[in-house]
Parts: C-alpha cells; sequence; structure tokens
C-alpha cells in the first residue's frame, strides 16, 4: 500500500509546479526529500500551475455526467465518492488523483438559492426579501454554510489532507479563528492523522472550538490574534516538519475553486455579471477568480463576471490598498464581530489583487452594523448564516445604493 501510494504522489505531482505570485520563479509540485514548500526564496506565495488537461472540449460534459451519478454505494467506491464530492467532480482542474486515495465526506454540492425579486419564484417569500432588500431582480447566493462542518474550508481541506496522505504525513497543523480549524480536525480525523490548531485565545466562537475538540484535534490557545496564530503555526510546523494547512499551502487553495465551478455548473455554465463575496485571508477571493479565469480559458464560459471583496470595516486592509490603487499594502489590528474575516494581514493578498484587477473588480467594506442587519433578513428568510457570511449582503446592498451593481444585473453572492 504503501510503494503504491507513494507511485501514486509521484505521478501526480510529475504534472504540478508551483509559481510564486511576486517574482514569477517556478517551483516542482514537490522538491526533493518530499518536504513541502509554502513559500517562494523571495517570501512570496506560490499558486499552483497544473499541465492542461487533455479533452479540454470534454470538461464541461465530463463534468455535467459526474453531477449525475445516482448515489447508489457499491462494494468498491473507488470512483463514486469522487464524483459525488463538489470538489472532486472537477478534479482534472484541481488535482488529478486516483479516486481511492481521496479523503473526502464529501463536501460541496451546496444550495445556489434565487433570491431576487424577479427570479426567486413564488412560495418563496422570505427569500423575495433578501432580493428587495438588496435591490437586486436576479440574485442567488451560494450557501456554503450548507458544508459537512459548516464553511467552504472543507472544500479546501479535502484537497490539502489528500496531499498531505499522499506525502505520508503524520500530522497536519493550522491557525484559525474558528472554520478552519474545525475543518481540518474532521478531515485530519478521517485521514487517521495527528490534527493541531492554534487558535487566538476570545476570539473563536464556542461551537467551532467544540467542534475542533470532539474531532480530536490538539487545541492550543495563544495570546494575540489569528496573524500572531499564524506566524506561530508557520514557524512550529517549517521546524517539525507537521504538514502546513493555512491558505498558504497552494494546494489547499485549490479546492477551494470547486465553488466557481460548481456555481457555473449549477448556473448551466453561465457566468453571471458580477461575484461577490467576503474577504478575510482572501483565499476565497484568489480561487474563485482563479476557477473563473480557467473556465474561461477553457471555453466553458463566454466572459469573466466582475469580482467585489467585502471586508468588515473594522478589518478592512484589501479595502484600503485598493482605495489607493493597490500601491500600498498595511496591515491593521483587526476588529470585527464578523470573527471568519477577522484578519489583518491577509496571506492572500497578491493572488487577490489579480482577480480584483483582471476583473475590473472592486473591494468595499461594510460596519459591523451593517453585517448585523443583513444578517438578520438571512436568518428571517429561512437560510441563515455567519456574521462574515452577511458581509456579502451588506455590500451587495451598498453598492447597489451606490449606483455600482444595476438592479436588472445577474449577481452571485458567496455565503
Amino acid at each position: 500500500m504503501k510503494d503504491a501510494l507513494m507511485s501514486s504522489a509521484i505521478e501526480t505531482l510529475r504534472t504540478i509546479s508551483l509559481r510564486c505570485v511576486e517574482c514569477s520563479t517556478l517551483y516542482p509540485g514537490m522538491e526533493s526529500g518530499w518536504k513541502p514548500r509554502y513559500r517562494c526564496d523571495c517570501g512570496g506565495v506560490l499558486d499552483v500551475e497544473l499541465a492542461p488537461p487533455t479533452g479540454a472540449k470534454g470538461l464541461r460534459q465530463l463534468f455535467d455526467e459526474r453531477a449525475s451519478v445516482p448515489p447508489t454505494w457499491p462494494v468498491n467506491t473507488g470512483n463514486i465518492l469522487p464524483d459525488h464530492s463538489g470538489v472532486w467532480r472537477y478534479r482534472e482542474l484541481i488535482l488529478p488523483v486516483p479516486g481511492q486515495y481521496i479523503v473526502s465526506r464529501p463536501e460541496g454540492n451546496t444550495g445556489l438559492y434565487p433570491v431576487g425579486t424577479e427570479n426567486c419564484g413564488t412560495g418563496r417569500i422570505g427569500h423575495r426579501q433578501i432580493g428587495s432588500y438588496a435591490g437586486l431582480d436576479h440574485l442567488f447566493l451560494k450557501h456554503e454554510g450548507e458544508n459537512p462542518t459548516g464553511s467552504f474550508k472543507d472544500r479546501g481541506m479535502t484537497v490539502g489532507v489528500t496531499m498531505a496522505s499522499l506525502l505520508g504525513a503524520q500530522a497536519v497543523a493550522c491557525a484559525s479563528t474558528g472554520n478552519t480549524s474545525a475543518s481540518l480536525a474532521s478531515y485530519a480525523a478521517q485521514a487517521g492523522m495527528r490534527g493541531i490548531v492554534f487558535l487566538p485565545a476570545g476570539n473563536v466562537t464556542v461551537g467551532k472550538l467544540a467542534q475542533s475538540l470532539a474531532y480530536g484535534a490538539t487545541t492550543i490557545q495563544i495570546d494575540g490574534d489569528f496573524d500572531a496564530a499564524m506566524q506561530l503555526v508557520e514557524q512550529v510546523c517549517n521546524e517539525l516538519g507537521i504538514y502546513l494547512l493555512n491558505s498558504l499551502n497552494p494546494y489547499r487553495v485549490e479546492g477551494q475553486k470547486s465553488i466557481g465551478f460548481e456555481l457555473l455548473q449549477q448556473l448551466n455554465w453561465q457566468a453571471p455579471d458580477w461575484l461577490v463575496l467576503p474577504a478575510g485571508n482572501l483565499g476565497n477571493t484568489s480561487a474563485i477568480g482563479k476557477a473563473f479565469r480557467q473556465a474561461y480559458q477553457l471555453s466553458l464560459i463566454s466572459h469573466m463576471p466582475r469580482f467585489a471583496s467585502i471586508q468588515a470595516a473594522g478589518a478592512n486592509p484589501f479595502y484600503r490598498s485598493f482605495q489607493q490603487g493597490f500601491t500600498l499594502r498595511e496591515s491593521v489590528q483587526a476588529q470585527t464581530v464578523a470573527t471568519a474575516i477577522k484578519i489583518g494581514d491577509p496571506i492572500s493578498f497578491t493572488r487577490a489583487r489579480r482577480v480584483i484587477e483582471e476583473s475590473n473588480g472592486l473591494v468595499e467594506e461594510v460596519t459591523d452594523a451593517e453585517i448585523l442587519a443583513a444578517k438578520t433578513i438571512i436568518d428571517r428568510s429561512g437560510l441563515g448564516c455567519e456574521p462574515a457570511s452577511a458581509a456579502t449582503l451588506a455590500g451587495i446592498r451598498k453598492l447597489v445604493e451606490r449606483g455600482v451593481m444595476k438592479r436588472d444585473e445577474s449577481v452571485v453572492g458567496v455565503l
């Protein structure tokens, strides 16, 4: 089994390169000694580059066929399980791993809800209230809270833990404000690995802390904020050879691209005019933007949507930089009720900046009061979400009020 696993890892990594987003230096998918690389020698973060898939023109049909596979469970589930996953269904564009080595719950397959005043349909009175609040006729909400541990982090974690398994890792670790720790703990337990999470004391919700503990992760609370926890976990992983699974890990971010592929599939491969999402560490902005870029390059869609990243006003380094034309980058002391985006020095800054620039997008900020007001609307509609997710609706409403976003444009917001 070990030899087969190693052979599979070698075959998988042969098709992968890692490129620095700052200086464009290219590295192999894994260097000698199977030591993971998370940063370029210049300090920049890395982006995964896959060899172009063969038969690109048939990808849409392939993905649609996989989505239609009935949920049956034969004796050999090696290929069935990945097809059920809203991540591994698109594995040719994420990580081409044989099905039997994939660590999946499965994740993804989250709802895309029509909530605009015109597209919500009859019988969804609560949903129409969201459209009225936003001021949009054609609005969809992609609810990533429907993932196994309650957040989009599961999409990245299934890829990160699968890679850790291929490399023979015994332990994985992360810094977290809650969602990442719960996800890592769950997937590490499934893979039989030790999970270690570093949390900023007093800045993690009780529910997420309980998840980490219940799944058996070694949970360490530190004095300081998320950024301090991130610095510590990176140091510990490098010194002790533990596999790091924050969004600094380029493979984990690749899994989050599946949000983009899945919502496009749900829209019959018709890209919206706008894609709006909360922005903390900026992994989703960069990942979903990359997914749309790939879909456009492969002719799966006819155009790129404009991206709008929404930050909390008390945790807004990306917004501040955008206001200055991205000429400056400064960290902030983050303070917001939206703990999942309470990050003052986002790791995926450069990757996300590229998405905003190439899509003619923008970055907006919303106050905690605006976030909580939007959360009330979403909760009362029957969908529900955490405060960080509500930043999406708060941002959409603000952009419509400013006239940046038009009432008749098609908009997808990620919760």
